[in-house]
């Protein structure tokens, strides 16, 4: 899809019919075309979550009370990648890599100074971690019952979607079968233990920045939530128990409409796949609950500025199509981690639409759009097409197994590099209207190089305190339960209160389950 394939003008006539009543419906209602609330936000705003972290966890909790200070009405945490990846912060590999693009977590110690001063029962906490996520929700759990709280008390979300990340983000650590048991054991364990908790947030947004179209990134994200809650069915848990608390993860890119109409069919398309294929009866399993993030992948590192005005947009349309939590990039995105004032342009810009334009006093304000319905409809039939086609090659994880979505993506990203070059689409002051200077206007924020140095210390520091005796017997009960079919949340949640480090866990876990290696696909 794109502008050149859109019409000069659209009628009741572009509009599909005699369905289109019928599958527009009312919000709050059966299939949640127009927003899976009655009143949406003259009910309640969505939540401004700034996705963060960087550095030590001291260095991210100020960032984390400043927004909270600002009026941020959510939490989101950004890990480094040797967290992600199941290393420690002084394993060799990380060298380099600790607290770079994202905040550095090694042991439950770094979890209580990330969470200094904020009220865990009151701020809602979102954590983008995927391969590791079972150990960062136990150490989040251990933290709030050392706090005298507990897990009913807790509401947020972890991402624990691994499937995207053999498709486009590539920080899987264990093969695809043994990361959907842990995964199906963090399904059980929340529902029993955490039931406010989101036990997934079902990521489109890595693969949109891969370079998916807009329905590509809709047709995979399906499909990967469609292999989740048939593993957790076959595993036998009832899907109305589970599915309520399933939520996705979008992007929002600069096509305007294109964007408003995704987010709209998106909530179609999952409400007749649980009502129809799943047979779920509960209507909140049916709801397609979702966070937005503007895309980091359309930001320019030439005339940063203009940054400020495509987040702008892309948020407004995350909340023309009734997204329940958003955050905005910052202007530096393509430059560097967003500095304190970049990071709190980024809020207001959330701000400012949900107070002063009159944006959200009306549900879907574009519903009845003769182009909105038209693209909704599109895109709608598009995602089905593909859908239909993994399925018939046995499903997401054949498909990602015979290279089939990595490719899809990587022709996409083909084409639209090429459309760059040959100026068929065009990104001001990159391929339209370049200046020679390439100046901007703001500090950018560099973490200093000594954060490296003390992450490993207070590692080191925490090694030196702690009960070995205390550690192997919790790391081998870990390691007995990962050889049979028990339930890990447990003996994780006992190894990271005996201060075993994310390194530590992760390779007894390998130990049983071994590594994943990637296919390499031409």
């Amino acid at each position: 899809m794109g502008r050149a394939k859109l019409k000069r003008i659209y009628s009741h006539k572009d509009i599909p019919s005699p369905d289109f009543q019928k599958n527009l419906g009312d919000s709050g209602e059966y299939p949640f075309t127009r927003g899976v609330y009655p009143s949406m936000y003259r009910g309640k705003l969505w939540t401004m979550r700034q996705y963060a972290g960087f550095g030590t966890a001291r260095e991210s909790n100020k960032r984390y009370r400043f927004l909270l200070s600002k009026g941020q009405t959510g939490l989101s945490v950004a890990f480094d990648l040797p967290t992600q990846l199941g290393l420690d912060s002084d394993h060799p590999q990380s060298l380099g890599e600790v607290g770079k693009v994202g905040v550095a977590i090694d042991s439950l110690r770094d979890m209580e100074i990330l969470f200094d001063q904020i009220p865990l029962h009151k701020v809602s906490v979102s954590m983008t971690i995927n391969s590791t996520a079972a150990i960062i929700l136990a150490m989040y759990l251990a933290l709030a019952e050392s706090k005298g709280l507990s897990g009913f008390q807790l509401s947020g979300t972890i991402q624990n979607d691994i499937l995207k990340e053999f498709i486009a983000r590539g920080t899987y650590i264990f093969p695809p079968e043994s990361s959907m048991k842990i995964i199906h054991d963090t399904l059980v364990f929340c529902q029993e233990h955490m039931p406010k908790w989101n036990t997934m947030s079902i990521s489109g947004y890595h693969i949109r920045e891969a370079g998916a179209t807009a329905v590509q990134e809709l047709a995979f994200t399906l499909a990967n939530a469609v292999t989740y809650v048939q593993a957790a069915v076959d595993a036998g848990l009832d899907v109305d128990s589970f599915a309520p608390r399933l939520s996705f993860f979008l992007a929002a890119h600069n096509n305007f409409f294109e964007e408003i109409a995704k987010f709209r069919a998106a909530r179609r398309l999952w409400a007749k796949v649980m009502k129809e294929k799943f047979k779920a009866e509960n209507p909140k399993s049916w709801k397609f609950r979702f966070h937005t993030q503007t895309s980091g992948a359309t930001l320019t590192a030439q005339e940063p500025e203009n940054n400020v005005i495509r987040v702008t947009l892309q948020a407004l349309s995350s909340v023309l199509g009734g997204t329940q939590s958003l955050h905005t990039n910052s202007r530096d995105e393509a430059l560097a981690l967003p500095s304190e004032e970049s990071a709190k342009i980024a809020l207001r810009t959330q701000q400012i639409i949900a107070f002063e334009t009159g944006v959200p006093d009306v549900v879907d304000p574009m519903g009845g759009s003769y182009l909105v319905e038209h693209l909704t409809h599109q895109i709608e039939e598009q995602v089905n097409q593909y859908l239909e086609k993994i399925k018939d090659m046995g499903g997401m994880p054949a498909a990602i197994d015979k290279g089939y979505v990595q490719k899809e993506i990587q022709n996409s990203a083909f084409t639209h590099q090429k459309q760059l070059e040959n100026h068929e689409r065009d990104v001001i002051g990159v391929n339209k209207y370049q200046t020679e200077e390439h100046k901007h206007s703001f500090e950018i924020y560099y973490p200093p190089k000594r954060l490296e140095k003390n992450q490993i210390k207070q590692l080191n520091d925490v090694k030196k305190t702690r009960s070995d005796q205390k550690l192997q017997s919790s790391l081998n009960s870990l390691r007995s339960a990962a050889k049979s079919d028990k339930n890990l949340m447990p003996h994780l949640l006992d190894c990271v209160k005996k201060m075993a480090t994310v390194g530590e866990i992760t390779a007894v876990l390998k130990e049983i389950y071994g590594t994943y290696r990637e296919r390499i696909i031409f």
